[in-house]
């Protein structure tokens, strides 16, 4: 039998709240949030352990096909009223399905040869949902995370349309001293920067092992990362002095899948 909710006080419903909202507890419970009938779907059936779905008789009218399936691979289901639904929702028009799920510990490697981006303290979600998209689709192994943002921050995994947990993430505490140790092993390291006696981008030797470093929203990259990298950057002729991270990402991995 499966349990209707329809108050914001219910405990389910209050640790669920506490995990979209807070990246300290996610770390705590080993739990992260999930919003979006496609984005639990996909978490479901591709071996993403589902903790618990939540979501509105009318959502299963809807879509009772993939819903089904989300429930089948759950431990627990709630049907939940439509103004909860709605009250708790982070996006303008809620589908009304949200899951729990289990964030399992990355055990992704290097791999020589292949092509990766480095994030040094990007904070913002969006931009790093953004960048994880653009990522997969153009086949980049994976992200290297320096500080920033949580890759289970809801804001992030919705602009990731689920990329970020499909692509390889590996986080380092030191980038520097990752870098510096990726270097010694053959790969090419570059980091990006507005500056223009940087290299231009687009006559740079990507081709074998690459790492290309994308910088803090507001500070770039830092010195220390700058010093075990070549500093690259995408000719601007026009009045603006710098790009957003995400777009300055999506072009410098352009460039890098361009062998």
């Amino acid at each position: 039998m499966v349990t209707y909710i329809d108050s914001i006080s219910n405990p389910k419903v209050k640790h669920a709240v506490k995990i979209s909202t807070s990246s300290s507890y996610r770390k705590e419970c080993g739990e992260f949030f999930l919003e979006g009938l496609r984005l639990c779907f996909d978490a479901a059936v591709n071996g993403v352990k589902t903790k618990a779905v939540f979501y509105t008789e009318k959502a299963f009218e809807k879509s009772e096909k993939e819903l089904s399936e989300i429930i089948k691979f759950s431990e627990n289901a709630y049907v939940i009223s439509q103004a909860l639904s709605d009250k708790r929702s982070q996006t303008q028009t809620s589908q009304g399905v949200f899951c729990l799920c289990e964030a399992e510990e990355n055990k992704a490697v290097f791999v020589k040869g292949k092509k990766y981006i480095a994030l040094d303290n990007v904070q913002n979600p969006d931009n790093l949902g953004a960048i994880s998209r653009t990522a997969e689709a153009l086949g980049i192994k994976g992200l290297i995370m320096s500080g920033g943002c949580d890759i289970y921050n809801p804001k992030a995994l919705r602009a990731s349309m689920g990329s970020l947990l499909r692509l390889d993430i590996i986080k380092t505490q030191s980038l520097p001293l990752y870098l510096e140790n990726a270097k010694k092993n053959g790969a090419k390291v570059f980091a990006t920067t507005p500056d223009s006696d940087a290299s231009d981008i687009t006559k740079t030797d990507m081709t074998g092992t690459v790492i290309c470093v994308i910088g803090n929203e507001a500070k770039g990259v830092s010195d220390e990362v700058f010093s075990v990298c070549e500093k690259i950057t995408i000719k601007m002729p026009g009045r603006a002095e710098s790009l957003n991270a995400a777009m300055a990402a999506a072009i410098t991995m352009w460039e890098m899948m361009k062998e």
